[in-house]
């Protein structure tokens, strides 16, 4: 059953209020509230409206209350139907299980039997048995039935090995005690070899010692009289540079010794004192002359560019001036086609005004008449 909505309501007052008004349009029902006078309409249409949803939401929830308490009845009985279904299919099963399941017939009975180990026999009867398979895991490693006799020979054998380790570990100590002893007496022989090395160096070393002392000495003697040589080589050479200096071409300011071997117009530029007031003289002349030849070259530049302007001038006006002219040569071209054109549209109308008067005649008796000769 379905659940009562406000919608739902809503559209079931608007179907009564409709029901309710074509009733009274049809003068089914007495409205008793339209002759009472000073009445509210208003609220009495809102309380019976109030009235019909109430009613309304009653019904449905009756109606939805006695569904809800049927299909709790069906709950009921269909609970305790399988309840006792349940009951019975347990019942069969269990009947069915006692009859043709029972546990000796089962496949896996040997595992749980009570007097399985009643019936079992020994495991193995020897190592070499047949039963004993990888799979079925009855013989290990070390679980033969020889064990305690191999047990017994393994402790024999340990024994005897183990005097075996104790002789070889006796003689082995002997042998590092010999050992011991000759390294002690080599070490001995080796300290006494060191100890005469060490004086034999102590006593070269003060021999190189004293040589090098001597030596040392007499460079020391050798280098101060060079020195001194040197100094005195030294005086007499700058002496020798100041007189040359003095008497050479660099501090006379001769201009011959800074002349190129590479031709006249170079120097040597260590050696050069500077140009002479002759030869400033003709640089500056040079640049007057070079003065002049660039304004002569700019005045004919100005010149040119002005009767490039003149003539770029007057090719405009010669232009501007055909220019106006064809504007003149088009407007007469205009009007004279206007003129033309204004003629043709008059004949033209003149000749729709005629065709037309033409089309408009009506035909009179003696337009038909001239066509019927044939009857006279």
């Amino acid at each position: 059953m379905e659940v009562a909505q406000p919608k739902d309501l809503k559209e079931d007052f608007v179907l009564a209020k409709r029901r309710h008004a074509e009733l009274v349009r049809q003068k089914r029902i007495f409205n008793a509230r339209n002759r009472i006078i000073g009445g509210d309409t208003t609220a009495w249409d809102a309380q019976v409206c109030d009235q019909n949803i109430k009613a309304a939401t009653e019904k449905r929830d009756e109606a939805f209350a006695a569904e809800m308490r049927q299909n709790d009845k069906i709950a009921c009985i269909s609970e305790n139907r399988e309840r006792r279904d349940r009951k019975n299919l347990c019942k069969a099963i269990n009947d069915f299980q006692q009859s043709f399941q029972r546990p000796e017939t089962r496949r896996e009975f040997d595992l749980s039997d009570p007097l399985a180990l009643k019936k079992d026999r020994p495991a193995r009867q020897s190592d070499y048995d047949a039963r004993n398979t990888i799979s079925g895991m009855q013989k290990f490693m070390g679980e033969d039935l020889n064990f305690h006799l191999r047990k017994k020979f393994q402790e024999e054998q340990n024994r005897e090995w183990s005097l075996q380790q104790q002789k070889e570990r006796m003689i082995g100590r002997e042998n590092q005690k010999c050992a011991e002893d000759l390294y002690l007496k080599t070490r001995l022989q080796f300290d006494e070899t060191a100890k005469h090395l060490q004086d034999l160096e102590t006593a070269t070393r003060k021999a190189v010692c004293a040589t090098v002392k001597e030596f040392n000495k007499n460079q020391a003697l050798e280098s101060a009289e060079k020195k001194i040589q040197e100094r005195k080589q030294e005086q007499e050479d700058n002496l020798a540079e100041i007189s040359n200096m003095l008497r050479g071409d660099l501090l006379s300011e001769n201009p011959q010794q800074a002349a190129s071997s590479f031709g006249p117009h170079r120097v040597v530029p260590d050696r050069w004192k500077g140009m002479s007031q002759e030869q400033l003289e003709e640089i500056r002349l040079v640049q007057k002359h070079q003065v002049q030849e660039k304004l002569r070259l700019q005045e004919e530049e100005r010149q040119r560019d002005m009767d490039w302007d003149r003539r770029r001038i007057q090719k405009a006006r010669a232009t501007l001036l055909f220019e106006q002219q064809q504007q003149r040569l088009q407007r007469g071209l205009r009007r004279a086609l206007d003129c033309s054109n204004l003629s043709l549209a008059r004949e033209q109308l003149l000749q729709k005004k005629h065709m037309k008067e033409l089309c408009t005649n009506h035909a009179t008796e003696d337009y038909f008449t001239q066509f019927n000769t044939g009857s006279r």
